[in-house]
């Protein structure tokens, strides 16, 4: 029989280690998406763990293997569900190196294209958990706060970058006109998933971005 090297040994043993990784991170992957669809659709507390492993095709122990308990799933869906957010409004103010205040502006107004476009339904994770559990769970109370505070200080940078600029007043703090624009977007959006409407959520915007926050 032919011996095998030492060097393809480890060679397999390293690739077939990164596949067992690489499913091992499309699968919590694929919990952590679901995990959006379902507390965005049912809440935290009318998603069962059964509905979230069947959604996901994933066993029980794998579910516990990657999350230890429900509670550490929400902590973990509400930071998977941030993520794009702050990506996103991180693309629009790289390139802002003129207009920081029109770059905020424009990624607003895709949100809130998206909204219309998805008629309202769901609104935000954050702000629904927030009602939901901020108060009752620990962890995914700290995941909250967490996920608001990254959001916020990227705001933050943005409002602070178009001070500069010469856009936005410098009266106000740039960490308050963050907090103000994240507590009043936050909001608007309840009122705009009630009454199917983005006037909210475009007053909002126009009333701080338009008016309030400029020099």
């Amino acid at each position: 029989m032919p011996t095998i090297s030492l060097y393809k040994q480890d060679d397999w043993s390293y690739y077939s280690y990164m596949r067992k990784l690489s499913k091992k991170e499309t699968n919590k992957e694929n919990l952590l998406d679901q995990g959006v669809t379902l507390l965005m659709g049912h809440g935290y507390h009318g998603t069962g763990l059964q509905e979230i492993l069947n959604a996901a095709k994933i066993p029980k122990g794998s579910f516990y293997n990657y999350f230890g308990s429900k509670e550490n799933f929400g902590a973990a869906v509400i930071q998977h569900y941030i993520d794009p957010f702050i990506t996103q409004l991180a693309t629009y103010l790289e390139n802002s190196e003129t207009d920081a205040l029109g770059a905020i502006q424009r990624y607003f107004d895709a949100l809130i294209s998206e909204l219309e476009k998805n008629d309202f339904n769901g609104g935000c994770l954050l702000g629904n958990l927030m009602g939901e559990i901020g108060d009752t769970s620990n962890i995914c109370q700290e995941s909250l706060q967490s996920a608001i505070s990254r959001y916020r200080d990227l705001l933050q940078s943005g409002i602070a970058k178009a001070q500069q600029q010469g856009t936005i007043r410098l009266d106000k703090s740039d960490k308050e006109m963050a907090d103000l624009l994240v507590n009043t977007w936050q909001g608007a959006l309840l009122r705009a998933k009630v009454e199917k409407s983005s006037t909210p959520v475009k007053q909002c915007c126009r009333d701080l971005l338009g008016d309030y926050f400029k020099a």
